[in-house]
């Protein structure tokens, strides 16, 4: 064979082998007799080139689905599943989303309630106890506490039935009371664009909110824009973007690391031009005591009042109704630190702990503007605070297995 022959002589057919996946766990340590095939991907190694494919003897043909056709169900899989987390109509309502804190605080009640022996100093003792256990917080806990002693006297409630009746009055009261003077309606602007500003810190569910409002409010006829102010994470650009192309609203975003400023310039800019009634503004998942994240926050702000001397109407704070008093903590901090206007609670249906609407109402006056109460677009809702007492005061009462 000569030097250059080498090169002339066809190169053999590839082969290609068909590896037989079988479930991770097996019995006895050894592999089931009929094994099945959870997943085959056929790889061509020479484009243009058919591969004869040997399936092994064990394994019938009928049971090996063509490449195409698994391809094509799962794109089918996945464009039924984007079509239902946009579907705006579909609701839970809050009656539905408060089902697990309902069901806890019912619990709580009915077993304070069954140590009920006398009205006397340590039964306003646990009383105090079961109000905190219920994430009210310890002093909204206290100042109710205060207020059900001389209640349960005037009154002169002795029974159980009285005294549960009075201690739930007195506690829609107190819950109503805190909000006489309360704004849970978004503003908006006379004129120009409305800019909506997102806050919050990391994994409360900012972008995800983002995406839901702006399709509930495309869905009644409004032209909104979104910027991806959050540069630092490339996750939260992509995520926005992909909300913006699902839902077909235009998102401004920069380069990775780039000054969040100047993609909030961006957006306002492209907002103004376009005539966009709303513009959303993610932000950076900052931590709350982070001088450096706030002063950016701020920056931010200066940016859009330059251009537009009237917004941002609404400075919404996210937070996750999971985590609680953390919650609480993280409101009061960002109150202190920016002007915030209202709250958007996430995760509302999948918590216990959705009392802590109760705390953050009554110690930091901000209203609860937005609730989340499920996956869908049309689960994300406006909080109405008469339904919010109902549907978790109103099974406390005796007698009431709602």
């Amino acid at each position: 064979m000569g030097l250059f022959d080498f090169f002339k002589k066809k190169p053999a057919a590839p082969k290609v082998v068909v590896e037989v996946l079988y479930p991770q766990t097996w019995e006895n340590g050894e592999a089931p007799v009929e094994p099945t095939v959870l997943a085959a991907e056929v790889l061509q190694p020479t484009p243009g080139e058919a591969v004869e494919i040997q399936v092994p003897s064990h394994i019938a043909a009928e049971d090996v689905a063509p490449v195409a056709e698994v391809v094509e169900t799962v794109e089918t899989e996945t464009e039924t599943e984007t079509e239902t987390e946009t579907a705006v109509t579909s609701e839970t309502n809050l009656d539905e989303g408060l089902t697990k804190t309902r069901k806890t605080w019912s619990e709580r009640w009915n077993a304070f309630m069954a140590n009920f022996r006398s009205v006397d100093e340590d039964f306003f003792e646990e009383l105090e106890e079961t109000l905190i256990g219920a994430d009210v917080g310890a002093q909204t806990a206290l100042q109710l506490t205060d207020e059900l002693r001389n209640e349960v006297k005037l009154q002169n409630a002795k029974s159980k039935a009285d005294i549960s009746r009075v201690i739930i009055d007195k506690l829609v009261e107190h819950y109503r009371s805190q909000g006489v003077n309360e704004d849970a309606s978004m503003h908006f602007a006379p004129e120009g664009p409305t800019v909506i500003l997102f806050v919050g810190v990391n994994g409360v569910g900012k972008t995800t909110t983002i995406g839901k409002m702006s399709a509930r409010y495309k869905a009644e006829g409004k032209q909104v824009v979104l910027a991806a102010a959050d540069t630092f994470r490339a996750g939260a650009t992509q995520q926005l973007q992909a909300w913006g192309e699902r839902n077909g609203i235009p998102v401004v975003a920069g380069a990775a690391n780039a000054d969040p400023a100047s993609v909030v310039y961006d957006g306002v800019k492209t907002a103004t031009e376009t005539n966009a009634d709303i513009l959303f503004v993610d932000t950076a998942g900052r931590l709350q005591n982070n001088v450096n994240l706030m002063q950016e926050l701020a920056k931010m702000k200066r940016i859009i009042t330059r251009e537009l001397p009237n917004e941002p109407q609404e400075v919404l704070l996210a937070l996750d109704a999971t985590t609680g008093q953390n919650a609480l903590q993280q409101a009061r901090l960002f109150k202190d630190s920016t002007d915030v206007t209202g709250i958007v609670l996430t995760k509302l249906d999948g918590t216990a702990k959705g009392g802590i609407i109760l705390p953050i109402r009554n110690e930091l006056h901000l209203p609860v503007k937005w609730v989340g109460l499920g996956e869908q677009v049309g689960d994300l809702q406006p909080f109405d605070a008469d339904d919010f007492a109902k549907s978790l005061f109103g099974s406390l009462l005796i007698g009431d297995d709602k």
